[in-house]
């Protein structure tokens, strides 16, 4: 059985990430996604399932900032 790749932006990593870190992953995650609509459209992907691992990542990014933003809220 193959071993399963690790995601280079798992929770525990995304969670070490500061504020402005986490904003930018998620503009270059969106471009990213952006270069495979577009890529699908003009040629052939390679690998289809990118295009849900790269909407997994940014919900992941999206899943802390908005959870960081609540904490800061409640604390205030």
């Amino acid at each position: 059985m193959a071993k399963k790749k690790e995601d280079p932006l798992s929770a525990d990593k995304v969670r070490a990430l500061s504020d402005e870190e986490i904003g930018l992953e998620i503009q270059r995650q969106r471009e990213a996604l952006y270069s495979l609509k577009t890529k699908a459209v003009t040629e052939k992907v390679e690998d289809t399932s990118e295009f849900g691992k790269v909407r997994k990542r940014i919900a992941r990014l999206a899943t802390e900032r908005t959870a960081r933003r609540h904490r800061k809220t409640v604390r205030a």
